[in-house]
């Protein structure tokens, strides 16, 4: 789905507006809950900026940002127009419930790494944040998002997450139950950022650009099947479910960001439908 058709199905902008009109209006939406992806549209050539950042635009007129799990709102968008003058757009936040969810079983050495270990978890954490910088300008974030692999959801985005007993992260994406050597489908097309087989806490992992600073990665895979640079189309294979890393059986891990803004893949499976 294109940009505009995106914000269509988001906001529901009255199918009988005048392209024109459309184009000089600034639509966000009202409210939008923590974890989610946000699409708004303003007049093509705007400068945008939210939290800190100028957000791209694209030719239609699109821009899109994460909300964090735990952003309190209320977010402030400043756009300034073609013609000079700036407008703050305001978009209150829905909170959420975190349940805890306890995992136990898993490899004691993940939970309580050893000290020798710790530089290598530092310098491999550091790469893949690297990875979510690219800022590309590209619109493949704005295709209707599918899901990776079918399968009972095992883990959800935000849960406070106890392993082992041990308090943890919260967790930071969507884990989806399969077998091992289950094919993994890209769910938006994109570009692979980062591909390593053998992350100490995620295992097999692959990062996947969609341009605009969102991306998706996929954790604890058996095999990957693309490399760094790869541009991959929306449903192609590119590895397959593990347990690699710091796991207690066969699933695949996917997330979301928005540069460093953990987002949940299944609000946004939600908007594409």
């Amino acid at each position: 789905m294109k940009p505009f058709g995106l914000l269509l199905a988001l906001f529901a902008l009255p199918l009988c507006a005048h392209a024109e009109a459309a184009d000089n209006r600034i639509i966000f939406p009202p409210s939008t809950s923590q974890g989610s992806m946000v699409i708004g549209k303003v007049p093509s050539g705007s400068i945008v900026h939210y939290d800190g950042r100028q957000l791209r635009v694209t030719a239609y007129g699109s821009v899109g940002f994460g909300v964090g799990r735990d952003e309190k709102g209320p977010l402030t968008i400043k756009v300034r127009r073609p013609d000079g003058e700036v407008i703050a757009s305001e978009i209150s936040v829905t909170p959420r419930d975190w349940p805890i969810e306890r995992v136990n079983g898993v490899p004691p050495k993940t939970v309580n790494p050893p000290a020798k270990i710790a530089a290598r978890i530092r310098r491999e954490q550091a790469a893949v944040s690297a990875a979510r910088e690219r800022n590309d300008d590209r619109t493949d974030f704005t295709e209707s998002f599918i899901r990776p692999i079918d399968g009972r959801i095992s883990g959800r985005f935000g849960n406070q997450r106890i392993y082992n007993g041990k308090p943890g992260s919260a967790h930071s994406g969507m884990d989806i139950a399969a077998a091992t050597g289950t094919p993994v489908k890209a769910p938006a097309s994109g570009i692979v950022s980062f591909a390593d087989a053998d992350l100490y806490l995620t295992g097999g992992t692959i990062v996947i650009d969609h341009g605009f600073g969102f991306s998706s990665n996929f954790l604890h895979l058996s095999r990957l099947d693309v490399n760094v640079g790869d541009r991959v189309e929306q449903g192609q294979i590119i590895g397959a479910v593990g347990s690699t890393g710091r796991a207690t059986g066969p699933h695949l891990h996917w997330g979301m960001n928005w540069f460093t803004v953990r987002i949940d893949p299944q609000l946004v499976l939600d908007a594409a439908r």
